[in-house]
């Protein structure tokens, strides 16, 4: 057998994808490319393969990883050629690298998820650096998330790990956020960007890396 870690975009066209049905389309697509998928043991077998970290929707991203497990042995080249000609408008394989066997399962080597965060503004350049430099310099920020299962009270700050403006522009600016993304807690962009007193949703957030316990 062979596994195969895969880093591909999402753009604006799939970004409203559901995790579910991103996983159906890999499949679809991987079989019409007549990749030898392994499966699961088991009364209801399911292809070996796994997401890093679920994209949210309405997300772009050019940074997720997959790992796929393949039956037999498949060439990266071969395999990136043949998959991306399956693959619809909006996504797109960027690297394909054979991974060990033996390696950890990738959601459990996620440790964080860089953002970059567009936003309407109207504050100047100087007083968005001052907020972010405020919140930056909390020891604890509670926070408060409704959920369909009833509201969820946490300390945002913990799951900052580094935020920096980007640049500001005809009343936006872009924001950059390094975020905890791991078994103990994800954050969230919408809730930093809320965090920082931007009053309206983002305008745009697009995932540029995901960063592995291994580096």
């Amino acid at each position: 057998m062979q596994r195969l870690r895969i880093r591909f975009t999402r753009g604006e066209k799939v970004k409203f994808i559901s995790h579910l049905d991103l996983m159906r389309l890999w499949q679809r697509s991987l079989n019409r490319a007549g990749m030898p998928l392994a499966y699961s043991e088991g009364f209801n077998p399911h292809p070996r393969m796994s997401l890093a970290a679920p994209l949210a929707l309405g997300v772009t991203s050019e940074a997720e990883l997959m790992d796929i497990t393949l039956a037999k042995w498949v060439s990266p080249h071969s395999f990136t050629e043949a998959v991306n000609r399956q693959l619809p408008s909006g996504i797109e394989i960027s690297e394909v690298f054979n991974a060990p066997l033996t390696m950890p399962s990738l959601q459990s080597q996620v440790r964080y998820a860089e953002y970059t965060v567009e936003v309407e503004t109207g504050k100047a350049q100087k007083d968005i650096e001052a907020v972010i430099a405020s919140l930056l310099a909390k020891e604890q920020l509670p926070w408060q998330h409704q959920r369909d299962t009833g509201t969820r009270h946490y300390d945002l700050r913990a799951l900052i790990e580094d935020l920096w403006l980007i640049d500001c522009h005809y009343g936006c600016c872009s924001i950059g956020m390094k975020l905890r993304c791991d078994s103990k807690g994800s954050g969230r962009p919408e809730q930093v960007a809320a965090a920082l007193g931007f009053e309206n949703y983002p305008k745009s957030i697009h995932r540029t890396g995901l960063i592995l316990k291994t580096g």
